[in-house]
């Protein structure tokens, strides 16, 4: 599950503010163009002909399928002056990648230290094997036994015990028995991963139906260690891509859908940060990345506009 559209520079993914929030909010709010963006969202919508949508790997395949190539996705190098601490970790970090998508979050963070492993998700398994074939095969990073990727949605799925089982949860038992589900790199181990000390959400939660939002928090904070932190990067509210959507594709307050049957939830701050306090977690960052990015092809600015915070497990 992965987002973010184009870039003119590298430099125009760092956490800036090339304008204020508050300004394009008055531009937006003022504009009878995009009044039905403002609107409350009926209870009820759609009729009994209304066919359901596509089941979100199959959605996400679709979407990935189209996107394959071209510079829709780069490597997110950005991320490691966003999120110093995947840098400044203590040895043998370990990361989940929360919706790796191509991976184009995975690669920086396996380069960034040769002793960090990332375990990702994805809910598409063609998607998931696209992006280890991606990661395994870029040069300059070392991926043997630093890299395990996974099949798991997380907006429906308890994540494996082999990350953190419920034995090592509980300070009064024992550990857990070997089962034949654990991966391959755990079967000398007769227990988990102990937790992880990074996870990272990047352009994931958006993707993810709004009322499952907090149950998916609370699962990721479940294989977090005590001390760990969530870095989370998501669609901020009018940011550019947003007011391109059309009334009919409103599938809730401030939620839409693409026409592959992929959901985009756009964030304020203060969404985000009841989300995240509702889960159980501490808030240490947080705050909007306006960005002026330009089509070079069609001369035309456009604003984007992210939700970037820092999230700590108690």
């Amino acid at each position: 599950m992965e987002g973010g559209g184009e870039r003119a520079a590298e430099a125009e993914e760092y956490h800036c503010h090339d304008f204020e929030w508050e300004d394009l909010r008055a531009e937006v709010e003022a504009n009878p163009a995009f009044s039905y963006h403002l609107s409350p969202f009926p209870t009820t919508v759609g009729t009994p002909e209304t066919p359901p949508p596509p089941p979100p790997s199959e959605a996400w395949t679709s979407f990935h399928r189209r996107h394959t190539c071209g510079k829709f996705f780069k490597e997110r190098r950005y991320l490691l002056k966003e999120f110093p601490e995947l840098l400044n970790s203590k040895d043998s970090a370990k990361v989940l990648e929360v919706g790796c998508g191509n991976g184009s979050t995975v690669v920086p963070i396996l380069r960034s230290s040769p002793s960090t492993t990332v375990y990702a998700c994805d809910c598409s398994k063609e998607t998931l094997e696209k992006a280890n074939e991606i990661v395994c095969s870029t040069k300059g990073v070392e991926v043997k036994d630093r890299f395990h990727p996974f099949l798991l949605d997380a907006s429906k799925e308890t994540f494996p015990d082999w990350l953190f089982c419920k034995s090592c949860r509980s300070p009064c038992s024992s550990n857990c028995n070997m089962i034949e589900e654990y991966p391959a790199f755990l079967r000398d181990n007769p227990c988990c991963v102990d937790g992880v000390d990074f996870i990272t959400m990047i352009f994931t939660l958006s993707a993810i139906p709004f009322d499952n939002m907090l149950a998916t928090l609370e699962r990721c904070v479940s294989v977090l260690k005590p001390g760990g932190l969530v870095l989370f990067r998501d669609y901020g509210l009018y940011d550019m891509t947003m007011l391109r959507f059309l009334p009919h594709q409103r599938v809730g307050f401030r939620e839409y859908m693409r026409s592959d049957g992929t959901l985009s939830y756009f964030f304020t701050l203060d969404t985000v940060r009841e989300l995240f306090h509702a889960s159980g977690l501490l808030e240490l960052e947080l705050g909007y990345c306006c960005v002026i990015s330009v089509n070079r092809k069609k001369g035309k600015k456009m604003q984007r506009v992210w939700v970037h915070g820092k999230f700590q497990k108690p």
